[in-house]
């Protein structure tokens, strides 16, 4: 699992993997069919990303599916608007990492160490937290 500081490194590397598992596509010719991204918050807070893109609809990776057909095609080809990407993302599917390599979608509040990790990982999805 490889994550990235920002969306759009994550989506570069995302085209990239994808050109590397299919090198028989012409990169002209490329058509993808599902666009699926993450968003995780690391221990630290540091906010990383990870995306996929899959040929046919309805594959299932690491992240979860986020746009179809022409809409993950237009992401593929580099015409999206990051801000919109970001401000689609729901808080509730974000990641958080509670230790090294492992992560769940809220820190357990039933130990000392889980009830800090959660009041650093609040997110009142205020705007700083859509844009991070």
């Amino acid at each position: 699992m490889d994550l990235y500081a920002t969306l759009e490194e994550a989506i570069d590397a995302a085209r990239e993997e994808f050109l590397a598992a299919n090198p028989d596509i012409d990169e002209e010719e490329v058509s993808v069919a599902q666009f699926n991204l993450q968003k995780y918050i690391m221990q630290d807070g540091d906010t990383m990303w990870q995306a996929e893109f899959f040929s046919e609809e309805g594959d299932e990776g690491e992240c979860l599916p986020l746009r179809s057909g022409e809409a993950a095609q237009a992401i593929f080809d580099g015409d999206y608007d990051e801000i919109e990407l970001r401000q689609e993302w729901l808080a509730e599917n974000t990641l958080h990492e509670w230790d090294e390599g492992e992560f769940q979608l809220t820190p357990p509040t039933d130990t000392e160490e889980g009830a800090a990790a959660a009041e650093e990982w609040d997110d009142d999805d205020s705007d700083s937290d859509r844009w991070a």
